[in-house]
């Protein structure tokens, strides 16, 4: 609820709503529609707190710093997906390639020429 994580992080709560509005933050809602922070969530405001408080980030630098680190996170996976690609084509390969007879091409001969 917004006031644990208010008081947990020392911040006001109109401080957790200010970054709900400028979608820093995205806590699901209980049927009461009580806002309800998983521990990604938290995970996400420590993250926000530290660049605004350590380093002295506003919320537009914020706002950008947070939509650099989600198109990292999903090149990251796009990454991760080609290499394990990578990895499954080459040992498909391998094992073909170990296979009695594999790589060998057949080879015909040409008819020999009758006069």
């Amino acid at each position: 609820m917004i006031s644990a994580v208010a008081e947990m992080y020392e911040i006001h709560p109109q401080t957790l709503r200010m970054y709900e509005r400028e979608g820093l933050l995205r806590p699901s809602r209980s049927d009461g529609n009580t806002r309800l922070y998983t521990d990604e969530d938290l995970e996400r405001l420590e993250f926000i707190l530290n660049l605004a408080r350590d380093l002295g980030v506003n919320i537009a630098g914020i706002a950008v710093v947070l939509q650099m680190r989600e198109r990292m996170e999903e090149m990251n996976r796009q990454m991760q997906g080609f290499v394990t690609y990578v990895q499954t084509e080459m040992l498909q390969r391998v094992q073909q390639a170990q296979q009695p007879g594999a790589g060998l091409v057949p080879f015909r001969r040409k008819p020999l020429k009758t006069e």
